[in-house]
């Protein structure tokens, strides 16, 4: 039976090297959340607006994350930027401005729906009980605007952390990098050792996204 990698995966330092990549991809992605949320929130909000120039540049925004690869963006950012304005970026503060920016547009997309999915009569309702604006979006439109974007969000995390394997590409030594690494320093003694440790990773990305997918699918049938 030919060598499948575990005896790689666990010489020396190896596993700790996988977690410590794994911690990695994770940090990047939950940072890129915490500022994607607030912005996208912000975002989704205007987006809600008639005004005819915000709405222009929110579809340019949207078009522009929906169209280009988020590979070609980490490219643009990390190697574009850096030689048209010669600053030293770091690899992992590019990653996180360029998963921001994507995860934003995706926040704000979603907090648009999640606004324009409660009825008018909702709002409405609400100014006929005498409410002000302010009290008809805190007691009526923001709980309901909540629970049909928690779920959606939760799935946001999960798609950023899955994505955050591309940051390889521009030198982030994470949880895929650490595994060539491995593999790259193993190849004469162990030349199919790739098997075990891709299959590791994909346990560790299984293992990191799961419970946070239950969770978005349990909310989701809680609140449907």
């Amino acid at each position: 039976m030919p060598d499948l990698g575990i005896s790689v995966l666990f010489k020396g330092q190896n596993m700790m090297r996988l977690l410590g990549g794994l911690w990695v991809a994770l940090r990047i992605s939950l940072i890129s959340v915490a500022i994607s949320i607030p912005l996208g929130i912000l975002l989704g909000t205007l987006m809600t607006w008639k005004n005819p120039v915000i709405k222009v540049f929110a579809r340019i925004y949207l078009e522009i994350v929906r169209i280009m690869p988020q590979m070609v963006l980490l490219f643009l950012v990390f190697f574009g930027t850096t030689r048209m304005f010669g600053w030293n970026l770091p690899a992992e503060s590019a990653s996180i401005l360029v998963f921001s920016f994507w995860g934003t547009a995706e926040m704000g997309d979603l907090v648009r729906g999640a606004l324009i999915s409660i009825p008018k009569h909702q709002y409405e309702s609400g100014e006929a009980l005498g409410m002000t604006k302010p009290q008809v979006y805190f007691y009526i439109i923001i709980p309901q605007t909540l629970r049909r974007l928690i779920p959606l969000s939760i799935n946001l995390v999960t798609r950023m952390i899955k994505t955050t394997s591309l940051v390889m590409m521009i030198g982030v030594v994470e949880v895929l990098k650490v595994a060539q690494q491995i593999i790259e320093a193993n190849r004469m003694t162990a030349p199919n050792a790739a098997f075990g440790l891709y299959a590791t990773v994909f346990v560790l990305y299984f293992l990191a996204c799961w419970p946070i997918s239950m969770l978005a699918g349990h909310l989701e049938k809680k609140w449907s």
